[in-house]
């Protein structure tokens, strides 16, 4: 089954397109490739991660997610200037929250997580927290000139006082350093997690009680997921970035996520379908550990 306009739905050949109203996860493919600085593909990442989940089971081998219902929405308007496009991002996420849904982006690269935030903010709220898994800190100031980069996305977040809290991170630059001290963002890098097998960690008695979830498909090891632009080696494994993710929502009530900087390979699609269990598999994870 197809979207308005032609867009695979998620898991179309197993479920039928729900009205929006009967479904709690909202899929949103945000098409949007503008600052990647190294590999491109960013922009194909969505239409192959729904066209890879006709291949899915309904049943995640723990639960059956689509069971809460699954939404996918036309794609994101991302033609325009980046202030533009995280306008309209926003606005198809300000729309699913006041509708009582969970968003879930599917990019796309980084930047649009912002676009997403915005979209709660506008929404009106405002006490929650971000948890990132990614290879890059994202912290930059600014990167080659532009403010709405894949680079400095979470200098956005913290920028607007919201708590951060990142996992796996393994390239950053000093400015960045100086970010995390300066906006007080939490950490556990690649080092301290992958080396010991981390599966489980604390947040802070002090982080937000709900959380919104970004996971940059780079934060998982190469070996994995060689399909995106930036990949870096030495990145969490499968289960681990499930556990990590189940770790979050066991103390948090998740309010939303998003799974960016998918590069399809043409070729490859094990990858493709890689990406697309895993944004079934963190349904699932927010299915059995719903709070709220």
């Amino acid at each position: 089954m197809l979207s308005e306009n032609d867009f695979p739905i998620f898991l179309g050949s197993e479920i039928e397109q729900p009205k929006a109203e009967d479904a709690f996860f909202h899929v949103v493919p945000i098409p949007y490739e503008e600052t990647v600085s190294y590999g491109g593909g960013t922009g194909k990442g969505p239409a192959a991660i729904l066209e890879a989940s006709w291949q899915l089971e309904t049943f995640d081998n723990f639960s059956s997610p689509c069971e809460l219902g699954i939404y996918t929405r036309s794609p994101v308007n991302v033609s325009g200037a980046p202030e533009q496009v995280m306008d309209n991002i926003a606005a198809a996420t300000r729309e699913i929250l006041e509708a009582g849904k969970m968003p879930v982006g599917i990019g796309g690269e980084h930047s649009v997580t912002w676009g997403v935030i915005k979209g709660y903010l506008d929404a009106g709220i405002e006490d929650f927290g971000v948890v990132q898994i990614d290879a890059h800190a994202d912290l930059r100031d600014r990167y080659e000139g532009q403010k709405h980069s894949h680079a400095s996305v979470m200098r956005l977040v913290v920028e607007a006082g919201i708590p951060l809290f990142q996992l796996g991170i393994r390239a950053y630059c000093e400015e960045e350093m100086g970010a995390r001290d300066k906006y007080g963002v939490h950490y556990l890098d690649a080092h301290q997690l992958v080396p010991t097998n981390v599966q489980e960690f604390e947040l802070p008695a002090d982080f937000p009680s709900k959380v919104f979830f970004t996971l940059d498909v780079d934060g998982i090891d190469p070996s994995v997921f060689p399909s995106t632009g930036t990949p870096v080696p030495g990145g969490l494994g499968w289960y681990q970035t499930l556990n990590l993710f189940e770790s979050v929502a066991k103390q948090r009530q998740i309010i939303g996520f998003d799974l960016l900087e998918f590069a399809p390979i043409e070729g490859f699609h094990a990858y493709d379908f890689a990406a697309a269990q895993l944004l079934y598999k963190l349904m699932g994870i927010v299915q059995r550990n719903r709070k709220g």
